[in-house]
């Protein structure tokens, strides 16, 4: 065989060689082109939508604080105060104006009261005496019987004997508003919330012994938050629940606070309510005052995220593609989370929505019933 034949050969094989393995790259080609398909249909996430819509929801400001009674009135002793001999009411009495409370010793006082009470009978005595002198000085002047002298000094010594008896009646006076002091009575009608009183206890003045609502009212002192006072007007219906207890009281708002506590941004609102046994002051209370009805978008908690810029909810557009939508919660209801802005209602919003997901990113829907 020749040289030249042995090349013919060789490239020949070559070629055939070549073929063979574009052959093979283009039927890998077509093999492998649907599981590149398949793959990538597999890294489409696929998502659970839903369409909030518009549904009746009912608004409202919720708040809470504690019963109270609407005037409450500190009764204990006036003046030295003393020693306590009798306790006439209970805790949870209704009691009226004047209607004694509590009892304190007298003894002193009384003492002092029977004595002044007779230097003023012997001064009036007295001064009886010092005027009929005086008077019969003046009808005998004329005779010459008197001198002038002893009628002058006859009216001053009634004049004298008229100002002792005006000291000894105020000394009195003086004597027994001190023994009324001793007697506590309640000053306007009410309950009595509180009893500090105690037979044979020393009272010191000032020392509060019973804690009395006036008139029997009874309120609620709430906290609102900042944004929600402005809602709410004097007179708008109120709803109160007690902890544990569930009948729930009926009341009206009374005053709203003037001011907004600048550390807590909260302001006050009373509730005027209906005297009840169970509104005890000092009970946990939770209010409800309801501000309107209107249609809104609710969404389930899952679907509302917030991060440091705002509060927002992903939606899936016409394109497939994720959109972030910021929006702004009205409230929390047993339904869900209620929208005031950001929401039309006809969006395509994931229901559970996760940061995984990125803004523009391409998913598949499936629509939640």
């Amino acid at each position: 065989m020749t040289a030249a034949t042995q090349r013919r050969m060789l490239w020949s094989a070559a070629s055939i060689a070549v073929l063979l393995v574009l052959g093979v790259i283009v039927w890998l080609g077509r093999s492998s082109s649907p599981a590149v398909a398949s793959d990538s249909m597999q890294d489409t996430l696929r998502v659970s939508v839903l369409v909030p819509g518009l549904r009746p929801v009912t608004s409202a400001v919720a708040f809470t604080g504690s019963i109270a009674a609407r005037y409450e009135m500190r009764i204990g002793p006036e003046g030295e105060g003393g020693r306590i001999t009798g306790v006439f009411v209970e805790a949870g009495d209704r009691v009226e104006q004047g209607q004694l409370l509590t009892k304190l010793d007298q003894s002193v006082v009384l003492a002092q009261v029977n004595s002044l009470q007779a230097a003023l009978e012997d001064a009036r005595a007295q001064l009886t005496w010092s005027q009929a002198e005086y008077k019969r000085a003046v009808q005998a002047g004329h005779s010459g019987a008197f001198s002038k002298s002893q009628t002058e000094r006859l009216a001053a010594g009634a004049l004298g004997d008229e100002a002792k008896v005006k000291v000894a009646a105020a000394q009195l006076a003086e004597a027994q508003a001190r023994l009324q002091r001793t007697e506590i009575r309640a000053p306007a009608d009410g309950t009595v919330l509180t009893r500090n009183a105690e037979v044979g206890q020393t009272a010191a003045a000032g020392e509060a012994l019973f804690r009395l609502a006036q008139g029997g009212e009874i309120e609620m002192r709430g906290q609102v938050a900042e944004q929600d006072l402005p809602r709410l007007v004097v007179g708008q219906p109120a709803v109160v629940q007690l902890a544990g207890v569930a009948q729930s009281f009926e009341g009206k708002i009374r005053l709203l606070g003037a001011v907004i506590d600048p550390q807590t941004r909260l302001g006050e609102v009373r509730i005027a309510l209906q005297p009840h046994p169970m509104l005890r002051p000092g009970a946990f209370a939770r209010g409800r005052v309801t501000i309107n009805s209107t249609r809104r978008p609710v969404l389930p908690q899952t679907a509302v995220l917030s991060d440091a810029k705002s509060t927002y909810v992903l939606i899936v557009n016409r394109s497939n593609a994720v959109e972030r939508r910021n929006v702004r919660v009205a409230e929390a209801i047993p339904e869900g989370i209620v929208i005031a802005e950001g929401l039309a209602g006809d969006e395509r919003v994931v229901s559970t929505a996760a940061s995984f997901l990125r803004e523009g990113e391409k998913v598949m829907v499936t629509e939640r019933g």
